[in-house]
This record gives structure tokens, C-alpha cells and sequence, in this order.
């Protein structure tokens, strides 16, 4: 009885809060209807209305420079995103977010897309060192590419399948700041564990070309993990597995950003079509906003990684993931975050 006391006694409380703020609210609309007239009222409500268009505005800029720069890097841009999300939340509906922490990725890609053009556009006689015919218009097809993209296809499918089966049942179970923490926290120890292991060994696999439809499958299988636990990595789950299968790291990291290009447009497409294309104007500017940031930081983000891992290892990754996590799970027990 003395707990269900003291909770009416609380809820008696905010009752009485809420009533104040709301005769505060009337007081306010009163005084400013004594002191202006309808042109400067209409001013006044619009200029609010500017500003916190604005504010949501830097918040997209904010959500596009940690989008650009933990998509690429193998520690997790959806963890990342949602631990972002408990902090500054965006005044949106969830049903936008949820679409938008997704297709804000379109811009991300496009980057990849531009950087790695060459090695990725399957048609051209410039630089075709693998022509479908010596004359016609085989001349013009890159077979390697299209091998390349088949090899793709095959990763692809597994995450694919289970994305579009259970996509909003895996949403609602593990988008959380816990299971974030949890698998920032496992695949960091993954990352020191592989690295360690296979610090010294030659690599079995050292370039692109070299990749088979068994390998192809066999990171998509890890990609998979990342498609159920936000907080695991896409790039970091087929880094992780494409290392212990003998790829070597800047390749891994290669073949990542490249099965980037199909994942992300087939998840962002998903999203588009569930939520419509319904925006309001609001919500139209923040997603480009968002997109647009996401690109700009990309283009460093992607080249940094490249030029790093030509000489590290990923270990500085797990570090950085085990701290983060650990980080997140006293956050939560503290309260401040998950509530």
C-alpha cells in the first residue's frame, strides 16, 4: 500500500506541474497578444518556428559527420547512431528516424562509388585487362568486374534474405544501447583476438580478384551477424571474417566498402518504401543535410582508412570498441542513458 500511495502521490504532482506549465503557456500567449499585434505575433511564432528548424538542421549535420565517419571505420555506425540518438535527440516522429538513421547511409555510399569508380563500373575499353571479347561491344565489357560483382551478389545474399524476413522483429529486439554495448564490446575482443593470431602469417588471399564465390559466402555469413546486433559493424563483421579466412587486410577492407554499394541501397530502399515519401519540408532538409555531410566526411574517412591499414593493424579498433562499450553499460546502469 505505501508504494502504490507514493506513486498516485507522484503522479498527483506532475498533474500539478503540468497544470502550471500550461497556465504559464496561457499567460504568455495573453501578455504577448496584449503587447503585439497580429503581424508581429505572426512574426514571432514564424521566427521560433525558423529556429528550431535551425537547430534540427545542426543536429543532421551532427548525425551525417558521425554517420560519415563510423560507417567506414569497423565500429559501428547504427551503435553509434543510436547512442547519438539518446544524447541529441532529432524532433521527428520515430517512424521518420527510423528510416532516416538508414537512408542517411545513401550518402556515405556515393562515396564510395566516386572513390573506387574505376575499379567498380563494369564497362569501358580503358583499363579493361579482362575484355569479354578482343572486338565488339565485349571489347567494352570488364569481365573481372562483373565477376567481382557476381562474387558481391553472393555476400550479399544471406543478409538479404534474413533483412527482409525479420528486419522489424531484430529492430525491435536489439536496438538498444545494451545490446549495442554488448556487441561493440564482443567484436572489439574479436578484432585484438584475429589480429593477434594472425600477426606474422602470410595471407592467402591478397588481392580482390582473388576472392571465390566460397569466400564471397563465407563473409556474407559474417555480414550477417552485423544485419541482427546494431553495434557489431557491417565493415567491422566481414573484416573480422574475412581475416580469419586468410584475407589479407587492406583487401578485406576493399571488399567491404564494395559490398557497401548493394547492402546499404537494398536496406535504404526498404526503409523508403515502408515509410513512403511523404515528407514534410522539414523533414525532406534533414535528410539531405544528413546524406550531404555523411558524403563529404566519407571521402576523408575512406581514404584515411586505406592509407592506415597499409601499415596498423585493426587492434586500435577493438580498443576503442571494448572502451565504448564498456562506457555504454555504466551509462545505462547510472541511468543516463536507455531510459
Amino acid at each position: 500500500m505505501d508504494g502504490r500511495a507514493q506513486l498516485l502521490k507522484e503522479i498527483h504532482s506532475i498533474r500539478i506541474k503540468l497544470r502550471h506549465l500550461s497556465a504559464m503557456r496561457c499567460f504568455i500567449f495573453e501578455k504577448i497578444s496584449m503587447y503585439y499585434t497580429i503581424e508581429e505575433r505572426d512574426f514571432l511564432e514564424n521566427d521560433i518556428v525558423r529556429r528550431r528548424e535551425m537547430l534540427e538542421i545542426l543536429k543532421a549535420i551532427l548525425f551525417g559527420i558521425v554517420e560519415g565517419i563510423t560507417e567506414w571505420l569497423p565500429i559501428s555506425s547504427t551503435g553509434h547512431m543510436i547512442l547519438l540518438d539518446e544524447l541529441v535527440k532529432l524532433d521527428v516522429s520515430e517512424e521518420f528516424y527510423s528510416m532516416f538513421q538508414v537512408v542517411i547511409q545513401l550518402g556515405a555510399i556515393l562515396a564510395v562509388v566516386i572513390i573506387f569508380w574505376n575499379k567498380i563500373w563494369p564497362f569501358g575499353k580503358k583499363n579493361n585487362q579482362a575484355p569479354l571479347s578482343e572486338s565488339g561491344i565485349g571489347a567494352w565489357i570488364k569481365k573481372d568486374i562483373f565477376v567481382l560483382w557476381f562474387h558481391i551478389l553472393v555476400s550479399c545474399v544471406p543478409a538479404a534474405i534474413v533483412g527482409v524476413l525479420w528486419d522489424d522483429l531484430f529492430e525491435e529486439l536489439f536496438y538498444n544501447p545494451v545490446c549495442v554495448a554488448i556487441a561493440l564490446i564482443a567484436f572489439g575482443v574479436a578484432f585484438i583476438i584475429v589480429e593477434t593470431a594472425k600477426s606474422g602469417q602470410n595471407s592467402k588471399i591478397n588481392s580482390v580478384a582473388d576472392i571465390t564465390y566460397t569466400t564471397a559466402l563465407l563473409i556474407g555469413i559474417f555480414q550477417l551477424i552485423a544485419a541482427v546486433f546494431p553495434g557489431t559493424s557491417r565493415s567491422g563483421a566481414t573484416i573480422v571474417g574475412a581475416l580469419i579466412i586468410g584475407v589479407a587486410r587492406t583487401v578485406a577492407a576493399e571488399y567491404t566498402f564494395y559490398l557497401a554499394i548493394p547492402v546499404m541501397l537494398g536496406a535504404s530502399l526498404l526503409k523508403l518504401v515502408k515509410f513512403g515519401l511523404d515528407f514534410t519540408s522539414t523533414e525532406a532538409i534533414i535528410l539531405l543535410v544528413g546524406m550531404v555531410v555523411a558524403f563529404a566526411v566519407s571521402m576523408f574517412v575512406i581514404k584515411f582508412l586505406m592509407d592506415y591499414i597499409k601499415k596498423h593493424d585493426f587492434k586500435v579498433f577493438g580498443w576503442y570498441r571494448i572502451v565504448l562499450g564498456i562506457i555504454v553499460l555504466a551509462a545505462g546502469f547510472m541511468g543516463f542513458i536507455g531510459k
